[in-house]
């Protein structure tokens, strides 16, 4: 007997309806085998991260030692030991030119701190302040907001911790109030088309600027004036602190300003290392070369320059050594990390099965369940991860749906505004070494007013219509 009136798509017209039904059957039992792989690999993945989140939280493990053994121990219970090694060292290849990057960025900056390049700069914030934690708090958000226009993370975290921290020691205020006003500005401002992932999202989705980010320009705005707001808030919180229980004296000796030493100034060469470090951030802007080799280059150039014996070259890198090995340490640790959730398809699973709980009764409102998500989906994956593995995914859920490709795009960056608080993101490293504090004391101490600025990010854009 032969098939010729239920013909299904991709089998001979001639086909046996018993061999059409085998077919049928091991097309599902394939399906049901990939849908149960997907669900181990996503629990697999909240697995790793809920356990790195708790043991560093609870100041179990440091993040160095949880980002390497949480992942290894959890990948070959799983049974990926045999190709463990080519994951771990993807992961490592892929943020080598970011570590490298932060060292030299960090021996770089240190040793203009050391000549004493930032020091008519605090004095100028310091006069204007005056001694109010309220106008540093607020200060520390429009510096942050300014000098993140460049684009690069990791350059604004070290000139801002650079220029506000010894305002910070000198009026007693906890360093978390630094790294938590500089974090959320630096998510707002991440939106830029130069920042990352707005630059993504056009690739992803085939647009331009005007389509994606122009529209988000009210929507930072607002960011930025929540910034402020939870910048006054803090100043306030604490400038009530120290009147009652008085300065914050637990600064770390290993942040960025560390122990001055008198014998390093170099006053009489202020414009010239202001000169070197302006040539460096045009280099860094217009990508002449990689920023890693830039910072590299300009580091010796400033020692000989400032430090022409070879004894006082070698005090100016051991100094700073610690630092810079500290955060490159943990900057190939989330290499490790993100390699194996990469390698492992578990980073993409994760993605896939989030999106697959959303009832399909609900597509009309794709445009809000994408902004809600993107909070949690920039937390826990990559931005690589997420806006060229799942963005593609949810764009065309909304063609069928009749909904913008546009729309999607600028929902899917209302969760920056929590993203950088991501252990998977290397310059949160940077920022709370360059200022002394744990990562997860930073955590928790920011993770509410980083998803209060999601939330105003959120209804902003629904009120403006942005989404």
């Amino acid at each position: 007997m032969h098939l010729s009136t239920s013909w299904k798509p991709g089998l001979p017209a001639t086909t046996p309806i018993s061999a059409i039904e085998t077919a049928s059957t091991g097309e599902k039992t394939k399906t049901n085998n990939l849908n149960t792989l997907i669900i181990m690999l996503t629990f697999l993945g909240f697995l790793m991260i809920i356990i790195f989140m708790v043991l560093i939280m609870n100041k179990k493990m440091t993040p160095l030692t949880a980002l390497v053994i949480i992942p290894v121990t959890v990948a070959l219970f799983a049974g990926f030991g045999p190709h463990l090694g080519e994951m771990m060292k993807n992961g490592v290849k892929e943020i080598a030119l970011t570590g490298v990057m932060l060292i030299f960025a960090i021996l770089y900056f240190s040793l203009m701190i050391d000549t004493g390049l930032f020091e008519p700069l605090v004095n100028l914030i310091l006069k204007t302040v005056g001694d109010n934690p309220v106008k540093t708090t607020i200060g520390t958000a429009i510096l942050t907001t300014l000098v993140s226009l460049d684009g690069d993370g990791s350059s604004t975290y070290i000139i801002v911790v650079a220029a506000m921290l010894p305002l910070y020691k000198k009026q007693g205020i906890n360093p978390l109030v630094l790294t938590c006003i500089i974090m959320l500005a630096g998510g707002i401002m991440n939106i830029l088309p130069w920042g990352g992932p707005t630059a993504r999202v056009m690739s992803s989705l085939k647009l331009g600027h005007t389509e994606i980010f122009v529209p988000m320009i009210p929507i930072m705005a607002l960011g930025i004036a929540w910034v402020l707001f939870v910048a006054y808030i803090l100043g306030r919180k604490e400038k009530k602190r120290i009147a009652k229980h008085g300065k914050y004296t637990r600064y770390a000796a290993s942040d960025i300003t560390g122990e001055s030493d008198p014998k390093l100034l170099r006053p009489k060469l202020i414009w010239v290392n202001l000169g070197l470090t302006l040539v460096l951030l045009t280099v860094m802007i217009l990508d002449i070369v990689p920023l890693g080799i830039a910072f590299m280059i300009a580091f010796c150039i400033a020692s000989v320059i400032n430090y022409p014996k070879l004894k006082d070259q070698q005090k100016i890198m051991s100094k700073h050594a610690g630092n810079a090995l500290s955060v490159a340490g943990m900057i190939f640790g989330a290499g490790i990390f993100t390699g194996i959730l990469n390698g492992s398809g578990i980073m993409q699973a994760m993605g896939n099965s989030m999106i697959e709980i959303v009832p399909k009764s609900w597509g009309g409102y794709l445009n809000i369940i994408t902004a809600v998500f993107s909070v949690p989906l920039t937390f826990f994956l990559t931005n690589d991860a997420y806006y060229f593995g799942i963005l593609p995914i949810v764009e065309a859920t909304g063609h069928q749906l009749g909904i913008a490709p546009d729309i999607l795009g600028r929902a899917s960056l209302v969760g920056q505004a929590s993203h950088l608080l991501s252990p998977l993101v290397p310059s949160t490293y940077l920022l709370v070494s360059l200022a002394g504090v744990e990562y997860s004391d930073h955590l928790k101490y920011t993770l509410k007013w980083a998803i209060g600025s999601s939330v105003i990010m959120l209804l902003g854009a629904l009120l403006l219509g942005t989404i």
